[in-house]
């Protein structure tokens, strides 16, 4: 599967990739790239680089929302090949040296079989290598609070329930909040479009999850750029109101 490019901002584009996005930011010659697909995606992650003009040696870091494996793909390729830096919230670094695994669980999956999209889901997942470990082998807290001397500027926003370090990454000059999994768009096991969390069996704390949407409707952004599903404009505090009315 070719990935599709889609420039939402100046320098900000989203990348669809195997049914996961990822974020490349670019300011010049250097990019963040933030998450990076399942294990297969990495032929589509580096041609995304290459169609905004920059290459795997010029990702200043990766950031990484969460430490699922359709989010971690080829960080520690980056990371281990090119030296990259990999930063997550300090709850979520040993997650990705995976010292522990907050994961949705093959007896979950098979709990919920008989839910629309969770098998073909699943058969994807297979194929795709996200079934695979792909730990991150020196991944890092981030290098300071605040806006990250990185290209884009991202601002880490702690948003705990999917995992207990989910960050989301505000970009508060652009209007734009790059939100993972903490309130998606669309996914492959729902039959819901627009503003939405994932399923249940798929969160580590429900009610974290859901506590999590007050702090990214309190961000300022007219625009996310989610984990799943196409790009969402609107206000970023309704499209947070929308996703909690359809949770609870």
């Amino acid at each position: 599967m070719r990935t599709e490019v889609h420039q939402v901002a100046d320098g900000t584009f989203l990348v669809h990739g195997n049914h996961v996005n990822w974020v490349i930011l670019k300011d010049g010659d250097a990019v963040t790239l933030v998450d990076t697909g399942y294990p297969g995606d990495r032929q589509g992650l580096l041609e995304s680089l290459a169609e905004v003009g920059s290459s795997p040696q010029a990702v200043a870091a990766v950031l990484i929302t969460h430490a699922h494996n359709d989010h971690l793909g080829s960080a520690e390729y980056l990371r281990g090949t090119h030296g990259t830096p990999v930063y997550l919230h300090p709850a979520e670094v040993p997650h990705a040296r995976r010292d522990f695994l907050q994961q949705a669980t093959i007896a979950d999956v098979l709990r919920n079989s008989w839910r629309p999209g969770v098998v073909p889901w699943a058969v994807h997942v297979i194929r795709v290598g996200g079934t695979a470990d792909h730990p991150v082998a020196a991944p890092e807290p981030f290098p300071a609070q605040g806006a990250l001397d990185l290209p884009g500027r991202p601002v880490p926003v702690h948003t705990p329930g999917h995992t207990d370090g989910h960050c989301v990454y505000h970009l508060p000059d652009a209007g734009i909040v790059i939100t993972g999994d903490a309130l998606v768009s669309g996914h492959a096991t729902s039959r819901v479009q627009g503003p939405q969390l994932v399923l249940d069996f798929f969160q580590h704390d429900r009610a974290r999850a859901m506590a999590s949407l007050d702090l990214i409707g309190a961000l300022d952004g007219d625009t996310l750029l989610p984990g799943h599903g196409p790009v969402h404009h609107g206000p970023v505090r309704a499209a947070a109101e929308l996703a909690l009315s359809r949770a609870s």
